[in-house]
């Protein structure tokens, strides 16, 4: 209790004992008690009051459905951009293909152009 042993609880009583004297004793014990008992009625009563009018319980049930939300919401968005990706990917891969042609085809033209260029000076 309060962090006492036996003997600090001892020591405590004979001081009362002595303090009190043995007819005024029982009397001081009983108002301890009532004292004590009423405390930790009012702590009851605060602790309760708090938490209605806090309603902790609501608050963290709220704040666990938003965090769910939440991450479903950001799981949702992973798979969205997964699948742009994925969608983007092909088209992109042609246009880079077709870039690749014309790239081609231009180079040869250019080489055919310089070649038609040098026979027409030469003649």
């Amino acid at each position: 209790m309060f962090g006492m042993g036996f003997l600090e609880i001892f020591l405590v009583l004979l001081v009362a004992i002595i303090a009190l004297g043995p007819e005024k004793l029982p009397g001081a014990i009983v108002d301890t008690v009532k004292f004590f008992k009423k405390i930790k009625g009012e702590i009851t009563d605060a602790k309760s009051t708090i938490d209605k009018e806090l309603d902790l319980s609501g608050m963290k049930e709220d704040a666990a459905k938003l965090k769910e939300s939440i991450s479903n919401i950001q799981d949702a968005a992973n798979l969205d951009i997964e699948e742009i990706t994925k969608t983007a990917a092909e088209p992109a891969k042609t246009v880079q293909n077709e870039l690749n042609k014309a790239k081609e085809v231009t180079q040869g033209a250019s080489k055919k152009e310089k070649i038609s260029m040098n026979k027409g000076e030469k003649a």
